[in-house]
């Protein structure tokens, strides 16, 4: 049994690991621990989880993509059959909006709610927000530029991705910090040691977030516009609409989706390029260099670290049997950093060229907000290196208590 930390333990031969995922040694690096787990372990039953947890790249990116594998189980078997307790009370609210999450179904009702989105997400769709991201984040950095001096996570991470997602769906600007705000508690549902109090804040900001996209709703469907959400509202697939619980669903995955994850990654990708000292002038020297700058990024530092899924049927995978309603964790951030998909694999460069990373994930849950994540990150990143010459770390930034999320307290900057 190997001990090279004192949060973690593994007893390769039985493929166990004992690893306390709140020590903060652990969740401001991760990447050392997955290291070890790539060594010893790297498929393992999670004591503290109780779960078994896979993060060799290929294994994961086979799960992704296995139909014998959902995130869906109660269409397939009651809870009864399954030994699943019955919901919370107090977590309602929180439960109605999850009920029709396009990251919490499978075929057909994922596939009809995805069709309909999808159109708005598609590359050449997204690449016409290019000038409007662009202005957004030369107008926020000339508010800072002159100062020397930024928290950057406020004053511009937060700003510039829940601004464009609330765009395209028809929400006005002004709505950014209530969003925000209600993201944020909702959020916290999904990560680890999560408190009772989480989850009474959780299903507050679920019913109000409900609510106030109930009332958007009622409005565009009087007065459509131009935007996704009067799409998703008058469009038909197959003869059908929509129902208003689907429209409500499908709009806040979409709103904590399409920007939680990116201002987490605008922060650690900014510390990543300074961390390492190389050259932003030549990570950015043209859209090749900026795109492989980015990806790079993505695979060091992948701002959601696990994705679960459950087995949809009896099956045995890496000589481990799972019954129908198991379920099993896929480490996307752990995955990137696999030694035999990458070389040196701990260390940021930009000029890799080895293959995709996974953390946007794969198949059919592939993150539909992919390309206009990409696009944010290819654009504001080579201009804030651009516009903010000399800019460098003012103290060490401290990771969030937030595992299996990963990003900054706060990235305070001086230039």
């Amino acid at each position: 049994m190997t001990r090279p930390f004192p949060f973690l333990s593994i007893d390769a031969a039985a493929r166990s690991v004992s690893l306390d995922a709140r020590d903060p040694a652990f969740y401001r690096n991760p990447n050392p621990v997955y290291a070890e787990l790539h060594a010893h372990a790297p498929t393992f039953w999670w004591e503290e989880q109780k779960q078994w947890y896979f993060t060799g790249y290929d294994q994961v990116n086979a799960l992704l993509r296995d139909r014998r594998f959902g995130r869906q189980i109660l269409h397939v078997a009651s809870r009864e059959e399954l030994g699943m307790p019955a919901p919370l009370p107090h977590l309602k609210h929180f439960d109605a909006a999850e009920a029709w999450s396009l990251l919490e179904l499978e075929p057909p009702e994922h596939t009809r709610l995805r069709t309909l989105v999808n159109r708005a997400f598609v590359s050449r769709q997204i690449d016409r927000l290019r000038p409007e991201i662009t202005a957004l984040a030369n107008r926020l950095i000339d508010g800072f530029e002159k100062d020397g001096k930024v928290e950057l996570l406020s004053a511009f991470a937060d700003i510039v991705p829940v601004t464009m997602i609330a765009r395209m769906i028809g929400i006005p600007d002004e709505m950014g910090p209530q969003l925000l705000k209600w993201s944020h508690d909702y959020v916290r549902m999904y990560m680890f040691g999560r408190t009772e109090a989480d989850e009474h804040a959780a299903d507050k900001a679920a019913a109000e977030f409900a609510d106030y996209v109930r009332s958007v709703i009622a409005e565009r469907r009087a007065n459509p516009r131009d935007d996704l959400l009067s799409h998703m509202i008058h469009t038909e697939h197959k003869g059908q609409l929509l129902t208003e619980d689907e429209l409500i669903s499908t709009t806040i995955v979409l709103l904590n989706a399409g920007h939680e994850a990116t201002v987490h990654q605008i922060g650690n990708a900014v510390r990543s390029i300074l961390d390492s000292g190389l050259s932003p002038e030549a990570m950015f020297a043209d859209d090749k260099t900026t795109e492989r700058t980015v990806e790079e990024a993505l695979r060091i530092c992948a701002p959601v670290h696990i994705f679960e899924r459950y087995a949809l049927e009896d099956v045995e995978v890496d000589g481990i049997p799972f019954r129908r309603g198991d379920k099993i964790a896929l480490i996307l951030a752990a995955a990137n950093l696999d030694p035999k998909k990458f070389s040196d694999p701990l260390t940021f460069r930009p000029d890799r060229d080895e293959g995709p990373n996974l953390s946007f994930g794969a198949g059919i849950h592939f993150c539909i907000g992919a390309p206009l994540a990409r696009l944010e990150l290819n654009i504001v990143l080579p201009l804030l290196f651009q516009r903010l010459r000399g800019m460098r770390l003012a103290k060490t930034p401290v990771v969030k208590d937030v595992y299996h999320f990963h990003g900054l307290e706060r990235l305070d900057l001086v230039w």
